[in-house]
């Protein structure tokens, strides 16, 4: 069996620029926008206490979004936030003043008139831009790489947005979605990773991602967790990741958690670019074949990166079991633990978390990050069974 790699963080720090970006004062705007959907409601934070008792640590907290907006996944949040941002923009307005029932009204119609988002996913992002656009009157168009399932595809296109499967990765599905915006009347990328030139989006998402990161914070008082000494969150271009430890970064700057970023094995560019240790950005290539889909992504956020080189204690390249171990044993959970359905992207922290507590082979990575008796660890399931064949191959018949 494949073994977890992984490697401190040794990076030489810089002058840590971005973190700003998921200010507290940023990220309340974020959740501020997201409470006028009359869809909205905060997702569980599952207190796993019989869990956390047989691995042998304190609290494991897991974060499940699977309810996010009835779209069973996160992703949604850095979409529709983008789209707002972006409209306000426009219109010379600050996102302060657009809430939902001024962007599905008339008024926006004639003020704005309607835009054309581009995108590129590997299912619940494209599925979180189709709704949002749906629901704002704009129109969406999703590009989804080589390999993507028919699920994730109707899924998208039941929401309204021209949705196609391409012959190339994510990444290049990435490149195919700005070069038909660029060339489109109104066109817009709506893209969670950033490169020269394309920033403030992929900074908008990320603090629309902070709405997550922000309702956990509170919920956290309620199950007497004053701030958690270890925050396990997995990448694929490292928004999410770095929205997350940027938002909890700013949350407790004098005493922050350590922060564990874990990629998959086969699209582990953070982890390499870590393992180079000069702090340059590390790329990726090929058919990133694993199952965790959402995070087959082979080149980083360099705002995300940037973020993570100066906070993370740990990068971790996972193969695929430990995905559906994790999948497993928040399905199948210790007796008093609630249920918690994640799918393949949202389960990796539970898996790994076993792995390093019960493995010996994991012994010093346990060691260097402190995981004992003491340790209250919070974690996201990003996703509920956006496959549901899949999940059931998986959770039921035991595959990987």
């Amino acid at each position: 069996m494949e073994k977890i790699k992984w490697c401190i963080n040794k990076m030489p720090k810089d002058g840590d620029e971005r973190l700003s970006i998921m200010s507290l004062e940023n990220v309340g705007k974020a959740q501020n926008f997201h409470r006028s959907f009359p869809q909205y409601s905060i997702t569980p934070l599952a207190s796993l206490k019989g869990m956390a008792e047989r691995l042998g640590v304190n609290n494991i907290l897991v974060k499940d979004e699977s309810y996010r907006f009835g779209l069973n996944a996160f992703k949604v949040l850095g979409g529709s936030f983008a789209m707002a941002k972006y409209i306000a923009g426009e219109l010379g307005k600050d996102v302060s003043g657009l809430d939902y029932d001024y962007l599905i009204s008339d008024a926006l119609k004639k003020d704005f008139g309607q835009a054309v988002f581009f995108t590129a996913t590997d299912g619940n992002h494209g599925r979180g831009v189709a709704w949002a656009a749906k629901r704002l009157g704009q129109r969406a168009v999703v590009h989804m790489p080589k390999g993507s399932t028919k699920m994730r595809f109707d899924n998208i296109a039941a929401e309204g947005a021209k949705v196609t499967i391409e012959e190339v990765n994510y990444d290049e599905c990435v490149r195919i979605a700005a070069r038909e915006a660029a060339e489109t009347d109104h066109g817009v990328i709506v893209q969670d990773t950033a490169w020269e030139g394309y920033e403030d989006i992929p900074s908008w998402i990320m603090q629309g991602y902070g709405t997550m990161a922000g309702e956990a914070a509170e919920q956290l008082r309620s199950v007497k967790v004053n701030r958690p000494t270890h925050i396990f969150v997995q990448a694929g271009v490292g928004s999410l990741a770095a929205a997350v430890v940027g938002y909890f970064a700013n949350l407790y700057p004098d005493a922050p958690p350590k922060f564990i970023i874990m990629e998959a094995q086969a699209a582990d560019c953070l982890y390499r670019g870590a393992e180079a240790g000069d702090g340059s950005i590390r790329t990726v290539g090929g058919d990133l074949n694993t199952i965790m889909a959402g995070l087959a992504c082979g080149e980083p956020n360099t705002i995300g990166w940037s973020i993570l080189k100066n906070h993370a204690a740990v990068f971790l390249s996972c193969p695929d079991w430990t995905a559906a171990r994790g999948m497993r044993m928040l399905s199948s959970p210790v007796k008093g633990d609630p249920r918690v359905i994640s799918g393949e992207s949202g389960a990796v922290g539970m898996g790994v978390l076993a792995a390093i507590m019960e493995d010996e082979d994991y012994a010093e990575l346990k060691n260097a990050l402190e995981l004992n008796k003491f340790s209250d660890i919070l974690m996201f399931s990003t996703e509920g069974d956006t496959d549901p064949e899949r999940y059931e191959k998986i959770v039921w018949k035991g595959e990987y």
